[in-house]
């Protein structure tokens, strides 16, 4: 399992409370911009190399298992 504090953080001094990649003010949300607009991963870590790509695994791992898990508690 992803451990979400490894990963993102939010903090309203930072981009007002947009949750980022730790340590960057990159937001997740473009991580799936990208991946959403067919540019992809590599597209992504070009554009903001302060994210590492085990930041950006980790992110789509913890959505992917947020979704796995709220598909099944129903």
């Amino acid at each position: 399992m992803v451990q979400h504090s490894n990963v993102v953080h939010s903090d309203p001094e930072i981009m007002g409370g947009t949750p980022v990649f730790v340590g960057t003010r990159v937001p997740v949300k473009n991580l799936f911009d990208y991946v959403k607009s067919k540019e992809g991963i590599e597209e992504f870590l070009d554009d903001f190399p302060s994210v590492t790509r085990e930041q950006a695994v980790a992110a789509l791992d913890l959505a992917q298992e947020l979704l796995h898990s709220h598909a099944y508690s129903s």
